[in-house]
């Protein structure tokens, strides 16, 4: 364990505020901060750093805790790795901590056996008889030798074993070699076997200079034609992307993002260094948020297939959501950005990315491409799902642009399409309004919570709970407080959750002082989330005195061994919740 003092240390040399600027464009509102959440994509700020509790809360999605949370989520760390990563920040050691190995096979462990990997895959390729024809497709692929070391580029030859043993030898565990996706356990004999056999190997990088994962092309018609490394402690491919850790420092104007690993590396030895690869998948929105973090401006260069043409609308619609400016590549007169540069230079190659198509324009020709036009009942279909995407657009400014284009390359009066896009828009409203309703009594009646899934049951009850449990949070005293004689137990509380939740702060208050930053230790981050919530829920209200908190625990403990909570009673919390 790292003592509390340690961890008090470590958060005032790490101030929330300057922390999360990192990822986050902060701005001030009053004693507060608000920005953009990094956890999901929103146009509207509704992620609030509060300076004076040194926490945040998301009030879009729900995330929340305070810096040591913060950095649990970003990073995708457990909690002693996030305290690591702000140790370094702040240039504190921490104590050795010998019970870490109980939890499991450590970040660190995992980047030195990658290194380790990378070294044993890269002399199999320079040095090996067995790499030879890895290195004539390397070549064949028209790559020289600067850049297949600087993207570290390797071999897995077709043995079994050949990196067990390179690893066992180096001194990795066999929980280590399958932890990190290197090496499984066969059924049959339960010995270790490698992953990666036959392929040319690709690092991943992170922007950290670390090795966190690995892909392997094939050499033959064997399938997967690409294997990459599953979630690792060290990697989460969703969060990732391929050659970020070169095209960070290159693409501040705009970033190219591509399907595979060739077609960037091509890119890079073409001299076009802001090109990205997703890993195996199509875009998530982690990878689109993390791409906002370096640039404004993306050209997607997908192939022209259905499938990514599918993969291409989705990219457009998560870099939306992010606020960049995106644009596909329509390559021409070559199957992709490689073969056109090879054929007419990198500078026809940049007039080329010049041309690149809008969102809109993409659309109306995929739209129009999945309809016969010359048909009048599939023109109309074709024109409606058109004014679907426009009527989905968040500027008029947009709409306007986009209806006038629309008019004139349909020939069609303007009007018209103006009265089917505000028809679909209302039609829209509607439809959220009612889905609305609808989640706001699955949330009353605490229906599918993951993070309490006994609130259901007992919906009045659990909501007393977390009124007490928030003042609890913001006033500790109240954990000794008697009310009618007794202070709270957790016998009191109705709720699994409830009761761990107040277990714990009780048990850390009595031992030294309760601290928020705590919870992240002994609790998931969609739970020290929830617990956020219920103190931010009291923290705005004006009175939570003694007074309050004694009436809430009375009425918890009559609703606790009470046979139901009524119709009644939750219709009022519906009514309750409608008008918070």
């Amino acid at each position: 364990m790292i003592s509390q003092a340690i961890i008090e240390e470590l958060k005032i040399r790490c101030p929330i505020e300057d922390v999360i600027s990192s990822y986050v464009t902060l701005k001030r509102a009053g004693s507060n901060h608000l920005g953009l959440c990094p956890f999901h994509s929103e146009k509207t700020p509704s992620f609030t750093v509060f300076s004076a509790s040194s926490s945040f809360y998301c009030f879009g999605c729900g995330a929340g805790g305070d810096v040591i949370s913060f950095i649990m989520r970003a990073e995708n760390l457990d909690y002693r790795d996030a305290l690591e990563f702000l140790a370094k920040r702040a240039g504190i050691t921490l104590p050795d901590d010998r019970a870490r190995d109980e939890r499991g096979v450590s970040r660190k462990r995992l980047y030195e056996m990658n290194t380790a990997a990378a070294k044993f895959f890269r002399s199999a390729l320079f040095e090996s008889d067995a790499g030879g024809e890895a290195r004539n497709y390397l070549t064949r692929r028209g790559l020289s030798q600067a850049v297949i070391r600087r993207f570290g580029l390797g071999f897995a030859d077709g043995e079994f074993g050949s990196l067990r043993d390179h690893l066992k030898s180096c001194g990795f565990t066999d929980e280590e070699i399958i932890a990190g996706f290197l090496c499984k356990r066969s059924e049959k004999n339960g010995s270790l076997y490698d992953i990666f056999r036959n392929r040319v190997m690709f690092p991943i990088i992170d922007t950290s200079g670390n090795i966190v994962a690995f892909g392997g092309r094939v050499l033959d018609d064997s399938l997967p034609k690409y294997l990459n490394s599953s979630d690792t402690p060290a990697f989460n491919k969703r969060r990732n992307l391929f050659a970020l850790n070169y095209a960070r420092s290159a693409c501040s104007e705009q970033l190219i993002l591509c399907e595979g690993y060739m077609d960037v590396i091509a890119l890079h030895e073409a001299g076009f260094e802001n090109a990205v690869a997703t890993l195996g998948t199509a875009i998530t929105p982690d990878q689109a948020r993390l791409i906002a973090k370096y640039t404004k401006k993306v050209i997607i260069s997908y192939d022209s297939d259905d499938a990514g043409q599918r993969a291409a609308d989705k990219a457009f619609r998560l870099l939306a959501d992010v606020g960049l400016d995106a644009k596909i590549l329509k390559v021409e007169d070559a199957k992709d950005p490689d073969e056109y540069i090879r054929k007419f230079g990198p500078e026809k190659f940049s007039e080329l990315l010049g041309r690149s198509r809008t969102r809109f324009e993409f659309t109306v020709s995929r739209i129009t491409s999945e309809h016969d036009m010359s048909n009048d009942e599939e023109r109309v279909k074709a024109i409606r799902r058109i004014c679907a995407y426009i009527a989905d657009l968040p500027s008029s400014v947009e709409r306007e642009i986009y209806s006038a284009k629309l008019a004139e390359m349909m020939e069609l009066d303007i009007e018209n399409i103006k009265r089917d896009i505000a028809y679909t828009i209302k039609r829209k409203k509607a439809e959220k309004k009612k889905e609305d309703h609808d989640r706001l009594i699955r949330d009353t009646m605490g229906i599918s919570d993951r993070v309490n899934p006994d609130f259901a049951k007992r919906p009045l009850a659990a909501r007393l709970e977390e009124a007490v449990l928030g003042m609890i949070l913001s006033h500790l005293e109240y954990l000794s407080s008697p009310v009618d004689g007794k202070p709270l137990s957790s016998d009191d509380l109705c709720t699994e959750f409830g009761k761990k939740l107040f277990s714990f702060i009780k048990d850390a208050h009595e031992n030294g002082g309760f601290e928020f930053g705590q919870l992240s230790e002994g609790f998931s981050q969609d739970e020290v989330s929830r617990a956020m919530k219920l103190f931010l829920a009291r923290e705005k209200l004006l009175d939570n005195g003694p007074g309050v908190f004694s009436e809430n625990v009375r009425r918890l403990r009559e609703n606790a061994v009470s046979s139901g909570d009524g119709i009644d009673d939750i219709a009022r919390l519906i009514s309750k919740k409608r008008s918070e």
